[in-house]
């Protein structure tokens, strides 16, 4: 039986080939290619806090949020404000322009998995939450001790289409059939006022919406999930854009980070309860968005894979 509290609940997918991508939405999901994966195991669910609460008293992990800051990585900045914390969704007051995120996402001292908006939050009420507030590093270091291994972006779009290729969403083409609800993502008008997916204004237990095709929980929405893949603005099609093998991981590692920063991005999939179709529509298995490695957010978790 699936437990939100199990770390080993997982399913196996038969390899195969699908196609990935769409040509529909964001520029960075194209080119649409075909794409073969092999078989593998994924998580039923995100990694839920309980579980991460598992990892941290077993073996003492510090997250990147909790660590001091570095004041050679943050030049002409006072070290007296180099305070180790994590970014937090605040909303709006109003209508703001879109095209501006900082108007909703500050930096909070001392924000971290424990206390996710601050010294002041807590999760102690919310152990079958998916755990937020971890950087790629953390995320890695969980599934090495759990004996599993983060998803690549192939494997989690294959993943989370259920069985449905090239289907807009993880369930089929109509983001609301019959006028239900499928997923945690965002009500009402972003970013100032938010009625609740389900009733849940935030991150929702995990396994809350129903699953896919092939019985998985929460792949789109409620959080966005790290995956290995290094971010370009498109996908770079193996065999098409082939370059050497051992190259390859510091070329786009590189050519992923942004300008001014030596901090390579890494693919997220799934897209979050902050998605909202007029403004983020993408909480769709193709989406993808880019996030620095070290950067740890309240709407940014992960689960595990293992090779079948």
């Amino acid at each position: 039986m699936t437990s939100a509290t199990d770390t080993t609940s997982m399913i196996r997918l038969d390899g195969g080939t699908f196609r990935m991508g769409s040509a529909e939405f964001y520029p960075d999901e194209a080119p649409v290619h075909e794409r073969r994966v092999d078989s593998f195991e994924l998580d039923v669910h995100p990694v839920t806090n309980e579980q991460f609460a598992a990892f941290v008293a077993d073996t003492g992990y510090v997250t990147v949020a909790e660590r001091p800051l570095d004041p050679v990585d943050f030049p002409g900045v006072d070290p007296a404000e180099l305070m180790p914390g994590g970014m937090v969704f605040t909303p709006t007051a109003g209508p703001v322009d879109l095209r501006d995120w900082r108007q909703w996402w500050r930096w909070q001292a001392g924000a971290s998995w424990a206390h996710p908006f601050g010294p002041e939050s807590s999760v102690d009420d919310k152990p079958t939450h998916p755990v937020v507030q971890v950087s790629f590093e953390d995320a890695s270091a969980y599934a090495a001790w759990a004996g599993k291994r983060l998803p690549t972006e192939a494997e989690f779009e294959f993943a989370a289409r259920g069985g449905l290729d090239g289907a807009r969403f993880a369930w089929g083409d109509e983001e609301r059939p019959g006028g239900r609800l499928m997923t945690n993502q965002w009500q009402g008008s972003f970013p100032y006022r938010n009625t609740g997916a389900g009733g849940w204004v935030g991150t929702s237990p995990v396994m809350t919406f129903p699953a896919n095709g092939y019985g998985l929980f929460d792949v789109t929405g409620n959080v966005w999930e790290w995956t290995t893949e290094f971010y370009t603005p498109r996908h770079v099609v193996p065999g098409v854009e082939a370059v050497d093998a051992e190259a390859r991981p510091n070329l786009l590692a590189a050519a992923s980070a942004e300008p001014g920063s030596r901090i390579p991005r890494r693919v997220l999939k799934g897209g979050s309860h902050l998605c909202s179709p007029e403004y983020c529509l993408r909480y769709r298995p193709s989406a993808r968005s880019p996030q620095a490695e070290d950067t740890a957010m309240t709407h940014i978790g992960f689960r595990c894979a293992r090779d079948a």
